[in-house]
């Protein structure tokens, strides 16, 4: 389902002296309703590699394959589309609007697209979701009123709400306590299995990598497998 074919990113050094390669040649396929977790140390090029197969950037060379499509050969418009339709992202940071309540941010990403479900379907949706993730009785609530975990888990919901194919992951607990990470973890890999979403999440946090699949190391711009824990 997700391809990468010798993917390179480079960016153009301090003072013009030169490009500094952050990915280099990078080779990857993940099958449909897998899950992959990517580790390395901060600054590594994990989160670059991740913006790169969801398409929020484009490689220097490369092609990135998403069911077959080369999603490097898109228009910006074309990519968005994409995104909102076939891919959610959580981030380290969870990007609620504080001032619209659980269950808005949930729906904030069906706003985008015209002629699909009905509102009602959509709401009955998010409410599903929000109650797999825990959160049933804080539908009214902001985020503000919410604890870091909480706040995660709304944004787990919301990157579920369009039916994506592709789930991708971004330091989900860099954030949050052991106790909240763990259990972050779990919900993720439960989402997996139970929902059929191809799975991939950018991690440092070795505890986590354990608890989700296939571990892929990337240093050096160079990524290796690791096999699974």
């Amino acid at each position: 389902m997700v391809e990468l074919i010798d993917v390179t990113k480079t960016y153009g050094a301090p003072g013009g002296a030169g490009t500094v390669g952050v990915l280099k040649g990078i080779t990857l396929k993940v099958e449909s309703g897998r899950s992959m977790v990517i580790v390395g140390p901060s600054g590594c090029g994990k989160s670059t590699l991740l913006n790169i197969i969801g398409g929020l950037d484009r490689p220097t060379s490369g092609r990135v394959l998403l069911d077959g499509g080369n999603l490097a050969d898109r228009s910006d418009d074309e990519l968005a589309r994409i995104r909102n339709r076939h891919i959610g992202f959580v981030f380290q940071l969870h990007h609620l609007l504080p001032q619209c309540t659980v269950l808005e941010n949930v729906l904030i990403p069906t706003l985008a697209e015209r002629g699909g479900r009905s509102p009602r379907e959509t709401h009955a949706r998010a409410k599903d979701l929000l109650a797999r993730v825990g959160l049933a009785d804080r539908l009214s609530y902001r985020p503000g009123e919410l604890s870091g975990g909480q706040r995660q888990r709304v944004a787990v919901a919301r990157a579920l709400i369009n039916r994506p194919q592709l789930l991708l992951a971004d330091e989900p607990t860099g954030s949050l306590d052991e106790g909240t990470s763990r259990s972050i973890a779990e919900l993720l890999v439960e989402l997996n299995k139970d929902q059929g979403v191809t799975l991939i999440v950018a991690t440092h946090a070795r505890e986590l990598a354990g608890r989700i699949g296939q571990v892929m190391e990337l240093s050096g711009g160079v990524l290796s497998d690791r096999g699974r824990p």
